[in-house]
């Protein structure tokens, strides 16, 4: 059971809400959102708006909905297809709701180590128009920044334009998946609106790195975001008084943007300590924002799964990818001893582990051992009792 003395780093989705986030909510003006009279709401997508340099912006339940949103606006007819990397998150976890919801169809792109796509293999992938009585029609590109499954990984100015200029050469729209936009941002040093001036539409997470209690917003141009409402009612994600929600972002915004490059440093100390335990592996250069992975290198007997369960009996909790490949995420509620703490916790059972294994396979030497120098007396006794039974 998690309890307040738990280090979680199973996600940055994982914040409680911060004593002033409790008090914006609780005093939050409130009126009713489906009818766009929350004023609340209203303060939120407008300071959305100014940091990310669009038109305008609507707050949504989640960061899936924010997505399908974004990708059924720009995908209006049935049929159409969306370039996205095959390691992004909306192709991966968000239950493939493009498809089953919209009839949109995915076209992936492999993801390299550094979250990008090749250019050429985007435009390569780009639908021939004159072959539209056979093939699917392009309509969208998406890019996820940071790039959470290849480890927080940062996309750069220079690519994020040079995937637009693709984009409006072939008359395409660009998305981009910034639920962890800010951690961005940060880590190159640019502001968001620069990063993502190339896209036509942004979904950014508030309860991720921000850490608000719950939320996405999305931004665009003023007749974008006029569909995207619709939409929005449509797939249930009309809400009422959502001003109290909404109150605890505008704080994450005022409060929480700037304790995201300190998160980022704890995710540097993490990998750099995680390198000197045995038996353990990271890429110390990778790791450019919240996100570590980590690797139990090939041959050790221990899995991810006893770490993981090894740990959570010491109140700390972690999230395996693999066998051999355990994710952890930092955030502003994890503090420098936690760290500390836990990388302790790691060193120490992996030890031990070790040490049992030493154990066990010297006890097994001398159970060898033993049975050897016992066995003539084992026999012996054996034939004797044989030779009793028959009078021998």
């Amino acid at each position: 059971m998690v309890t307040r003395t738990t280090v979680d780093l199973r996600s940055d989705t994982v914040t409680k809400p911060t004593e002033s986030m409790r008090a914006a909510m609780a005093n939050a003006e409130v009126d009713d959102d489906v009818l766009t009279y929350d004023p609340t709401a209203f303060r939120l997508e407008a300071e959305m708006a100014k940091i990310t340099g669009k038109e305008a912006a609507l707050f949504v339940p989640s960061g899936t909905m924010g997505n399908l949103i974004s990708v059924l606006v720009h995908c209006d007819v049935r049929g159409s297809e969306i370039i996205l990397g095959d390691n992004s998150h909306i192709h991966i976890y968000e239950n493939g709701g493009i498809s089953t919801i919209g009839g949109v169809h995915p076209r992936t792109v492999k993801n390299n180590p550094d979250g990008t796509m090749d250019i050429d293999l985007i435009e390569a992938a780009i639908r021939d128009p004159r072959g539209e009585l056979v093939y699917p029609t392009t309509r969208l590109i998406c890019l996820e920044n940071s790039q959470a499954n290849c480890g927080g990984r940062c996309l750069s100015v220079e690519y994020t334009d040079r995937v637009g200029e693709i984009a409006k050469k072939h008359g395409l729209k660009l998305h981009i998946d910034g639920a962890r936009i800010f951690n961005a941002s940060v880590a190159l040093g640019v502001p968001v609106h620069r990063l993502v001036k190339a896209a036509d539409s942004v979904s950014v997470c508030l309860s991720k790195g921000l850490g608000a209690p719950v939320g996405s917003v999305i931004v665009g141009s003023k007749s974008f975001i006029n569909k995207a409402r619709r939409l929005r009612k449509t797939l249930g994600g009309g809400m009422r008084q959502v001003g109290i929600l909404c109150a605890a972002a505008l704080v994450a915004l005022q409060e929480n943007v700037a304790k995201l490059e300190a998160d980022h440093k704890k995710a540097k100390m993490f990998a750099e300590g995680l390198n000197q335990i045995k038996g353990i592996k990271v890429d110390v250069n990778t790791v450019e924002t919240n996100i570590v992975y980590f690797d139990i290198v090939e041959g050790s007997k221990i899995k991810a799964e006893t770490l993981r369960k090894n740990l959570e009996e010491h109140s700390v909790l972690l999230m395996p990818e693999s066998s051999s490949r355990i994710r952890i995420v930092l955030h502003h509620q994890i503090s420098t001893s936690d760290v500390q703490y836990t990388l302790s916790c790691i060193q120490v059972m992996n030890t031990t582990y070790h040490i049992d294994l030493h154990i066990d396979f010297f006890r097994s030497k001398i159970e060898i051992c033993n049975l050897h120098f016992c066995l003539p007396f084992m026999l012996q006794q054996a034939l004797t009792g044989v030779q009793e039974e028959n009078g021998i």
